[in-house]
C-alpha cells in the first residue's frame, strides 16, 4: 500500500473530488474531520485550546466555535502557529492509525485529504503521489462567494491569505482540473483512479514493510527506499 496526498485551495472542489474516489471505494483520510474530531471537549488538544485562548472561542455547548477561532488566527500568525503546535500532532497520529488499518485490510492505495499538505510540508515524504484540485480564479472567486455569501472583496482577501493554486500545481504529480462541469471532473478522477488502481508500486511498499517487520529485511529496505519513497 502507497499514500496519495490530495490537496487543493479553497472553493477549488476538493471535497467534490475527495467524494467522487470515495464513490469509487478508495479509502480517504480527511485531515479536516479529524481535525474537528481532535477539539472534542473530551480530547487534550480541546483543554490546551481552552488554556492558551480563552473560554471566549467556546460555543454555549460548550464546544470550539471553529469560526470564531478561525477569525482569531486568520490575522495573527502567532497565534496560528500556536493552533498548530497544538492540534498537528494529534492530528498526525490520528492519520497514522487510520492508515494502519487500511494497510492491514490490504488497500492499495491510500488517499490523504490534506488542505495545508504543501504549506506544512510535513506528510509529504511520505507520500508516492500528490494531486492537486485546480480552477480557474474567476471559477474560484463565484464558488466562494456563492458558498459563503461572501463579498467579492472578502472572498479575494480569502483566497489571497492561501498558497496560490499554481504553485500548488507546479508540485503536484497530478492535476484535476474542476473548472468545468462535474462530468468533465468526474472523467479525470476516474482516469487517475484507474492509473493508481494499475500501479504495482503498493507490492513493493507491502514487500518492504514485511521484511523489515520480520526483521531479515534492514539492507534490502535500505537499498530499494530511495527508488520508492
Amino acid at each position: 500500500m502507497y499514500l496519495v496526498g490530495l490537496t487543493g485551495g479553497i472553493a477549488s472542489g476538493k471535497s467534490t473530488v475527495s467524494a467522487m474516489l470515495r464513490e469509487l471505494g478508495c479509502p480517504v483520510i480527511d485531515a479536516d474531520l479529524i481535525a474537528r474530531q481532535v477539539v472534542q471537549p473530551h480530547c487534550p488538544a480541546y483543554r490546551l485550546i481552552v488554556k492558551h485562548f480563552g473560554r471566549d472561542v467556546l460555543l454555549e455547548s460548550g464546544e470550539i466555535d471553529r469560526e470564531k477561532l478561525g477569525a482569531l488566527i486568520f490575522t495573527n500568525p502567532e497565534k496560528n502557529r500556536l493552533l498548530s503546535t497544538i492540534t498537528h500532532p494529534e492530528i498526525q497520529r490520528a492519520m497514522i492509525k487510520q492508515v494502519l488499518q487500511h494497510f492491514v485490510l490490504g488497500h492499495r492505495y491510500v488517499i490523504l485529504d490534506v488542505p495545508l499538505l504543501f504549506e506544512t510540508r510535513r506528510l509529504t515524504r511520505f507520500l508516492k503521489h500528490t494531486v492537486v484540485v485546480y480552477c480557474d480564479p474567476d471559477t474560484q472567486l463565484s464558488r466562494l462567494m456563492e458558498r459563503d455569501s461572501r463579498s467579492q472583496d472578502q472572498a479575494a482577501l480569502r483566497i489571497a491569505a492561501q498558497m496560490p493554486l499554481e504553485e500548488k500545481v507546479a508540485l503536484a504529480n497530478h492535476v484535476i482540473d474542476n473548472s468545468g462541469s462535474q462530468e468533465d471532473t468526474y472523467r479525470q478522477v476516474l482516469k487517475l483512479h484507474s492509473r493508481l488502481e494499475d500501479s504495482l508500486d503498493f507490492l513493493l511498499v507491502r514487500a518492504l514493510v514485511i521484511t523489515t517487520a520480520t526483521g531479515i529485511g534492514g539492507l534490502i529496505f535500505l537499498l530499494v527506499k530511495p527508488f520508492i519513497f
